[in-house]
């Protein structure tokens, strides 16, 4: 993975003050500070915006699909309501996991269901800002199983014995 795409949507730009009750005290630049340390070390480009307009949503998730890099989203309220942001995920083929600060679940009946969540690798919600730091290393943590290629052993395994195969199979006809 060489950068990931952190999108947030309407409202939280106001992240701090609004409701902290409900999402805590942490800003989106404190967020984002905390994700920019997080990647720099790892070498990632970290791709962090926010917008209040679903169409800056909508074409960044494109850019990140067109990109092949991962998306954490936290859509807010467009999780719920947005068929073009569902239409654009489903079309960017990329992998997102959707974080919510809050637990959703628990809160009014018309924030339990996302639209979201069916196309996501994976879903956050309830730990405050924690919650992206979790994406994060859920998608740093798929990249290194990935390069460590546990499957490997045994792609060398079947070609070795491939390779094997036809020489033992020589080996049988010669005795013949």
């Amino acid at each position: 993975m060489n950068a990931v795409h952190v999108l947030n949507g309407p409202n939280l730009n106001l992240l701090g003050t609004r409701e902290p009750e409900t999402y805590g005290f942490a800003t989106l630049a404190d967020i984002e500070a905390r994700l920019s340390a997080l990647c720099k070390s790892r070498g990632i480009i970290l791709h962090f915006r926010q917008s209040n307009h679903e169409g800056d949503l909508v074409t960044w998730v494109q850019e990140a699909g067109r990109a092949g890099e991962p998306v954490i989203l936290n859509a807010g309220a467009y999780s719920h309501t947005s068929i073009a942001l569902y239409d654009a995920i489903k079309a960017a083929k990329t992998d997102v996991i959707e974080v919510h600060l809050s637990n959703i679940h628990s809160r009014e009946d018309f924030r339990r269901q996302s639209l979201i969540s069916p196309l996501a690798r994976g879903v956050i919600v309830g730990f405050g800002a924690l919650s992206y730091d979790l994406a994060l290393e859920a998608f740093l943590a798929r990249t290194e199983a990935a390069d460590d290629r546990p499957h490997r052993k045994q792609i060398v395994k079947s070609i070795s014995h491939a390779q094997k195969h036809p020489w033992q199979r020589r080996k049988r006809e010669q005795k013949k």
